[in-house]
């Protein structure tokens, strides 16, 4: 249930078409079914304009597959994060809609087309190949959630060069995820040169010392460039997201 359906709905209840009893039976399911093992949330879009996320990693299957099978009932868009190859399985087998993208390891069940709703380009920038499914991760959450998205990968500082040939590309983004493992000093450059707004995603790529990512996360926190935000350690997902919501700029009253 977004905006514009329960508007649609309450216009079709005044005009007489919808009776009260329907749009009653339809809006109970607002704001969650509750499954017992998990309160099912229908009303994340409207309150938010953005559909529901899922978790996928730490549920069982026999718990995941319906909470995702609920959620599609309704006809929206639905996303997984961090599904297994095993949670896939079952889930596309039971939500026909469903399908899984591996190296990002997302669930995406899209019955609705996705509304570029992004005043701008959201560009997903990563260091090295290393950092690919971080990466994907936030370059397919910003498209989910309405956001126009180019990809700029292998262009770690280690290379330079490689980074000021895409100059152009880079200034005419609206946001700028940074995704680096190492040292982290990616996210650095890409703001001195675009003057965007850029979300930095620190991962566990690197070598002993690097910590599991903790050397690149305060490397990124760090960051003497002004502009740079940033995300958890491997979190794709919220990195995607936050640069969806920038690139809507500021919502409408509704």
């Amino acid at each position: 249930m977004d905006a514009d359906t329960l508007r649609e709905l309450l216009a079709s209840v005044a005009s007489g078409h919808t009776a009260v009893a329907d749009a009653h039976r339809r809006l109970t399911r607002l704001p969650f079914v509750d499954l017992g093992f998990a309160r099912v949330d229908h009303h994340r879009t409207l309150r938010t304009g953005c559909p529901e996320v899922v978790l996928c990693a730490g549920k069982r299957i026999e718990h995941l597959v319906p909470i995702l099978a609920e959620l599609a009932t309704t006809g929206g868009n639905v996303l997984g994060t961090r599904a297994s190859a095993e949670q896939a399985q079952a889930v596309c087998a039971a939500v026909p809609a469903a399908r899984y993208e591996p190296l990002s390891r997302l669930l995406l069940i899209e019955q609705q087309p996705v509304t570029v709703i992004g005043q701008g380009t959201v560009l997903v920038a990563c260091a090295g190949t290393s950092d690919l499914a971080v990466a994907e991760e936030a370059a397919l959450t910003a498209a989910f959630f309405g956001s126009r998205v180019e990809r700029l990968f292998d262009v770690g500082v280690a290379g330079l060069h490689r980074t000021l040939a895409a100059y152009d590309q880079l200034r005419q983004a609206a946001v700028v995820i940074a995704v680096a493992g190492m040292e982290g000093a990616l996210p650095s450059v890409l703001c001195g040169l675009s003057g965007r707004p850029v979300i930095a995603v620190p991962t566990s790529t690197g070598y002993g010392a690097s910590f599991g990512g903790v050397a690149a996360l305060l490397a990124m926190l760090s960051s003497c460039a002004s502009g740079v935000t940033v995300v958890n350690i491997d979190n794709g997902f919220g990195a995607g997201y936050a640069a969806a919501l920038i690139n809507r700029g500021l919502p409408q009253e509704t």
